[in-house]
């Protein structure tokens, strides 16, 4: 039984999977790094030098206690990682759209099945049943 399993688990089928999760996660690594590092400095600097990651909303600002230390943390929505996370899709998004579009063009198509030959009609099959009924 242990082969068997074995056996399922190291089908083609599942090694790909894990091999995709796996390179999922680098290029996330990876395009993130790109949205916050590359792209969006030049986005910041075409919009006069706003830099995006940092841009919000005070909905409640910090109340600090001696020392610098918050009482109570800042509430804000954070308005501009949400634009580095809608850039970010972006860019997955194309990358993707052209990595499937390449697999597909490198795919070998599928041969259409030969069409199986075309029996008598049914017209054909009562003639010939009516023709032996006569003999």
């Amino acid at each position: 039984m242990l082969k068997e399993f074995k056996n399922f688990i190291m089908t083609g089928n599942v090694i790909e999977f894990a091999v995709a999760v796996i390179m999922a996660g680098a290029v996330g690594a990876v395009v993130n790094g790109f949205v916050n590092d590359i792209v969006m400095p030049v986005v910041g600097m075409l919009t006069g030098g706003v830099d995006f990651s940092e841009m919000k909303i005070v909905l409640q600002a910090a109340v600090a206690e001696s020392e610098g230390v918050a009482a109570v943390p800042e509430v804000a929505i954070r308005w501009g990682a949400w634009v580095n996370t809608l850039v970010n899709l972006v860019i997955v998004g194309f990358v993707m759209f052209i990595i499937i579009k390449g697999y597909n063009k490198m795919r070998k198509p599928k041969e259409e099945a030969p069409v199986p030959p075309a029996g008598p009609t049914q017209e054909e099959l009562l003639a010939e049943i009516r023709d032996l009924l006569k003999k």
